[in-house]
C-alpha cells in the first residue's frame, strides 16, 4: 500500500491568500466603479486598490478579465443573494413573481455604473460568457422554484428550465433597455414585466404545464369584464 501524498501546507495557504486577495481587489474595484462611474480606467482602479497596474495584472489578465471577475463577484455578493431572498419569501405565486422581478430590476438599477461597465467591456470583446453564466445561475434557482410550485399542483415540470431562462432573459433585456432609456420609473418597469410574466404563468397554469395541451386549445385574444 502506497503512502498517502503529503499536502503542501504552504501551497494551500498561498492559494487561499491569493483567492482572498483577489476578492479584496474586486470589492475595491466595485466600490471604485460606483464612486467614479462606468468610464473608470485601469489607472484609477489600480489607484483605488492602492496598487500598481502591474500588480493588478498579476491577478487579472486585462481590463476585460477584470470586468468579467467584477461581474462574477457582483452576482455572487449582490444579485444572487437578493434573488434568493425574494424566492424564499412566503408569498403567494403572484406576489412571489413580482418580488423576484423587483429584486433583479432594483438591484441592477441601484448599480447602473457596474452594469454598464461590465456590459461595455464585454461588448468590445464580443464575449458575453460572464453574463450568460450569471443568467444560468439565476435561472437554475428560478427553475427550482417553478419545479416545486408545479409539482405541488401536479403540473408537468418538463418545461421548468426553458421557462426560467425565458423569464430571466426577458427581465434582463428589459432592464438593459431601461438602463439606457429611462423613459419610465423602476416601479413602472417592474409593473409591466410582472404583467407580462404573470400573464405567461397564468396561461401555463391553465394548461397544467403541458405544452401539448396548450397547443391543442384555442387562444382567442378576448377582453373579459
Amino acid at each position: 500500500m502506497s503512502a498517502p501524498e503529503k499536502v503542501d501546507g504552504r501551497s494551500h495557504r498561498w492559494h487561499d491568500h491569493r483567492i482572498a486577495r483577489r476578492q479584496e481587489l474586486l470589492d475595491c474595484t466595485l466600490a471604485a466603479i460606483r464612486r467614479h462611474g462606468h468610464d473608470i480606467g485601469m489607472d484609477e482602479i489600480a489607484s483605488a486598490n492602492g496598487v500598481s497596474k502591474t500588480v493588478l495584472y498579476k491577478h487579472f489578465a486585462d481590463k476585460k478579465g477584470l470586468a468579467d471577475a467584477a461581474m462574477a463577484r457582483y452576482v455572487e455578493t449582490a444579485l444572487v443573494p437578493r434573488m434568493r431572498d425574494a424566492m424564499s419569501d412566503y408569498l403567494d405565486e403572484y406576489h412571489l413573481t413580482r418580488a423576484v422581478i423587483s429584486a433583479y430590476v432594483t438591484t441592477v438599477a441601484t448599480d447602473p455604473d457596474i452594469y454598464i461597465y461590465v456590459h461595455n467591456n464585454n461588448a468590445v470583446s464580443g464575449d458575453h460568457d460572464v453574463i450568460t453564466a450569471a443568467e444560468g445561475l439565476i435561472a437554475e434557482l428560478l427553475a427550482g422554484v417553478i419545479d416545486d410550485t408545479f409539482a405541488e399542483r401536479e403540473f408537468s415540470t418538463v418545461g421548468s428550465m426553458p421557462m426560467a431562462f425565458a423569464m430571466i432573459g426577458a427581465v434582463r433585456l428589459a432592464s438593459h433597455w431601461w438602463m439606457y432609456d429611462r423613459t419610465m420609473s423602476v416601479e413602472e418597469l417592474v409593473d409591466y414585466l410582472t404583467m407580462m410574466v404573470w400573464g405567461g404563468i397564468a396561461g401555463i397554469a391553465r394548461s397544467g404545464g403541458s405544452a401539448a395541451r396548450f397547443a391543442s386549445e384555442p387562444h382567442p385574444l378576448t377582453l373579459e369584464g
